[in-house]
Formats: structure tokens, sequence, C-alpha cells
């Protein structure tokens, strides 16, 4: 839903990708969850009250487990393994267009086992669409996860 890419790391990166996400919601009247490790990027007072003041509610890992986040933690393996992001790249403007590739074959092309065999954006766009879900608590599927 969105994502940035610069280097250092800092808040306002994630606030741009927040942003992003914001902007390309389908469901804008469902409420929002942003569930993240405990990064001091999504800790910092400037990002939680950015993603507060759009009503997002915030959600964090409790033991900086990455198995408390492994949705993420999977989307992230795939983007850097199977789509070359982990490899050093000489330069921004090379990473941003591999990036932006990446997430577009990920999101579009590329069909996923837990979504039988469907793609995450035609799940997205059709929510009577049925798929498994690896929640541990009854938690309403047509809340939007970001």
């Amino acid at each position: 839903m969105g994502y940035k890419l610069d280097n250092p790391m800092r808040t306002s990166l994630c606030t741009d990708a927040l942003a992003m996400a914001i902007k390309n919601r389908k469901y804008p009247k469902k409420k929002l969850i942003h569930h993240s490790d405990r990064g001091f990027q999504y800790c910092n007072p400037k990002y939680t009250k950015f993603a507060e003041d759009n009503g997002i509610k915030m959600s964090k890992t409790q033991q900086y487990d990455p198995h408390e986040n492994t949705v993420a933690e999977r989307i992230n393996r795939t983007l850097k393994y199977e789509y070359g992001l982990k490899q050093t790249i000489k330069n921004t403007e090379l990473a941003q267009k591999m990036m932006d590739q990446a997430v577009y074959i990920y999101n579009n092309l590329r069909t996923h086992f837990s979504l039988d065999h469907r793609k995450p954006a035609e799940v997205h766009l059709n929510p009577n669409i049925k798929y498994k879900s690896y929640r541990k608590n009854n938690v309403n599927l047509l809340e939007l996860t970001i």
C-alpha cells in the first residue's frame, strides 16, 4: 500500500510511506491498524501523531520478536531474495526503479499460496474472496492492516 526508499533511515521516510498508503486506500471508511516492530522511526512521536491524526490505530510487537510481525517479515524477505533487493545497488535511482518493479510484481502478478493462488491486488479489491488467515485471534478480516 505504501513504501519509500532512501538512505539513511529517517522517521520522515516512514511518514512518507504511510502517507502513500493512506493515499492508495481503496476502503477509506474502514478502520486501519498499523502494525510495526519497535524501530525508533515507528516510535517517534512525529510518526505516531501523523498516524493517529489520520485515524490509524498503532500496534507494535511486544518483545521485539520478528515472529510477532511475520507477514511484514515475509514480504520483506520475498522482496529482498526473490527480487534482488538484498544486493548492493549502485545508486538510489536504480534502487527505486527496482523497488517499484518488485512491489508491482508482488502485488499484481505473483500468485500466493495463502490466497488460494490469487494475487494480493485481486483479493484486496474483492473483499468477498475468502483466504487463509494466519491471525491467532478473531479479528475482522475486513479491517485493513498496513
